[in-house]
């Protein structure tokens, strides 16, 4: 599932070497939502870690991710893991076509036109993650 969103960047955080073939990157979007703001942390992975080098906290952004969960047991006992993984990040200050405007935190699916999250990750970089 392929989704975007427009907030404005809260925190970047560094660049993770996970394992020997893999790395990430996380960063929050502070996303208005009426009364409440809602804080939302996203990952770039691989190549895409970059991506933020251009932009700085305050930056008002548009973020295009995919969604994607998983569960995980161990002793017997099933936890399930979601993951946003940002693919696309650009500019919202022009960049946005003219008629999404500021969504207000609401989520609207985009075409799919980027492969899965996952496919950033060999299947044996895969292994060894318990998500």
């Amino acid at each position: 599932m392929s989704f975007d969103v427009q907030g404005r960047l809260h925190e970047i955080f560094d660049e993770t070497q996970v394992s020997d073939k893999f790395r990430k990157r996380e960063f929050v979007l502070e996303i208005p939502d009426g009364s409440y703001t809602q804080y939302i942390k996203f990952q770039l992975t691989q190549d895409k870690c970059n991506v933020l080098d251009q932009y700085k906290i305050g930056d008002e952004v548009k973020v295009t991710f995919n969604l994607s969960g998983k569960p995980f047991t161990k002793n017997g006992t099933t936890m399930y893991f979601t993951n946003l993984s940002a693919w696309r990040v650009e500019s919202a200050n022009g960049a946005a076509p003219a008629n999404t405007g500021n969504n207000n935190g609401n989520f609207r699916a985009a075409p799919a036109a980027q492969p899965a999250a996952n496919s950033f990750l060999s299947d044996e970089a895969d292994n060894d993650l318990p998500f």
